[in-house]
């Protein structure tokens, strides 16, 4: 008798385990950490602006149908991604706190970017519980794509330090996890028609959000209407090495109707950084 394979698909040497980390971020805030490049740091500080608000939200859409998952693995899986999730939020809340300190930002005022449109989102009759894990699924594949560029180096070449260390420590366990809102989605009859409808409008959403974090941070620092700034946006937005195109093909990618975020195969460069990581992680 042949047996049923788990809903899922993450493999089994891979461990979804929480880490006790602590990362003194108060010099490197305070500096355009990310390659000396205000426009660069604005974005990398704006995504951590998203994400307390942002992994709240993919924690809650997973743990509406964990009801309806009776498999152990994935089960175990979706426990894991909960302790992930919620220790990145509680490292990013602090990371944000520091930042909008040292450098004079309001926070509330960046925030209020990306919780008026969770809330504007929520109080839509037409987002349902399916279409906000839909969601979840289209940010954690950019998530996890974000993370296999970084820990290859293809972004952020030359950025040590504790600031370096939590970006590769976030990005190590968005790929760790990166198949459980998928596989929960899957499990619970998601449609590929809607999976993909919610990719375009994910990703527009948070490329257009990001963006307007940025520039009220560049605004602030006077960096706005330099001609760095409009450089580095169009590195960004169009240059072969910059982020948009570095993602592209993961991007398309999950247009795919038998696409799975497994098909990507890193575990290699996950043992790589686990052990380059050890000494600052230890199990939660």
């Amino acid at each position: 008798m042949t047996a049923l394979r788990s809903p899922s698909r993450t493999p089994d040497d891979i461990s979804i385990s929480a880490r006790k980390v602590n990362f003194d971020l108060k010099q490197a805030l305070a500096t355009d950490w990310a390659d000396n490049d205000p426009f660069v740091t604005a974005i990398f500080n704006a995504m951590s602006i998203s994400f307390p608000s942002g992994e709240k939200n993919f924690i809650d859409s997973v743990r509406t149908y964990e009801k309806q998952i009776n498999d152990e693995k994935l089960l175990k899986d979706i426990k894991g991604f909960y302790k992930q999730e919620g220790i990145h939020s509680r490292e990013h809340r602090k990371y944000n706190k520091t930042l909008c300190e040292q450098r004079g930002y309001n926070l509330q005022e960046l925030e209020g970017v990306y919780l008026r449109r969770i809330k504007t989102a929520k109080s839509n009759p037409r987002v349902t519980n399916k279409v906000l894990l839909a969601s979840t699924v289209a940010v954690e594949h950019f998530t996890a794509s974000f993370g296999e560029t970084f820990l290859e180096g293809r972004i952020l070449k030359n950025v040590e330090g504790p600031i370096g260390d939590l970006w590769r420590w976030h990005a190590l366990e968005e790929l760790e996890h990166k198949s459980v809102a998928f596989d929960v989605y899957s499990q619970i009859g998601g449609s590929y028609k809607l999976r993909k409808t919610i990719m375009r409008i994910a990703m527009v959403t948070l490329l257009k959000d990001s963006l307007t974090v940025a520039l009220k941070m560049l605004r602030h620092d006077k960096q706005l209407w330099k001609w760095h700034t409009f450089k580095s946006l169009t590195k960004l937005l169009f240059f072969k090495d910059g982020f948009v195109r570095l993602h592209a093909t993961a991007y398309k990618d999950f247009f795919r109707e038998d696409f799975h975020p497994w098909d990507s195969d890193n575990r290699a460069l996950l043992v790589y950084w686990q052990q380059k990581l050890e000494p600052i992680m230890a199990a939660a």
